[in-house]
């Protein structure tokens, strides 16, 4: 099942039963205090599991707080948690998100990986030679076979360097050799 039907059930598994709860007891602030602790909790379960880069895990830590503010300031007495709790629970929070966002945003790629950009400058062994014309041939490049021309004479299995896209046919270098423009 997608994740994210998941999140979007838990969350109005989480609201329901407090939505109901509170229509009784429709001011109290342990009450909406709770419903904004579970809030952020199911953010921050949210956040592990959709690609939103801490959107949703800042959220999360906001409402987190908030219904812990709101509990602390409750004018009745009930359950009140302790101040350094909710305090080290958001802190702890805010640096697992903080090394979370740190970590995705290395992960991403840094180059093109498709398209022109991915094909220039590439190395890849000749496959085969045309018979006909030894600076013509094929190459296995990115998963896909593609024809070469090369300026000079070329030779089964010789590692070769992509210079420039000309249509479907790529044009290519000896991989020892500097590409053009150097």
């Amino acid at each position: 099942m997608n994740s994210r039907w998941c999140v979007f059930a838990l969350l109005l598994g989480l609201s329901g039963p407090v939505s109901a709860a509170d229509a009784v007891i429709i001011f109290d602030p342990n009450a909406i205090g709770a419903w904004l602790i579970m809030l952020g909790i199911a953010f921050l379960l949210a956040e592990a599991m959709l690609p939103s880069y801490g959107v949703i895990g800042l959220g999360g830590i906001l409402t987190f707080v908030v219904g812990s503010v709101i509990l602390m300031n409750a004018d009745r007495p009930g359950f009140s948690p302790p101040a350094p709790l909710l305090i080290g629970l958001a802190l702890v929070s805010t640096v697992l998100l903080i090394v979370l966002l740190i970590h995705a945003l290395r992960t991403r790629p840094k180059q093109a990986v498709s398209g022109d950009a991915g094909l220039l400058g590439s190395v890849t062994p000749i496959t085969s030679i045309q018979t006909d014309n030894t600076c013509r041939g094929w190459v296995r490049l990115q998963g896909e076979q593609w024809q070469v021309h090369s300026k000079t004479p070329l030779q089964s299995g010789q590692p070769v360097r992509v210079v420039a896209r000309k249509g479907l046919m790529l044009e290519v270098a000896a991989a020892d050799a500097a590409p053009q423009g150097e």
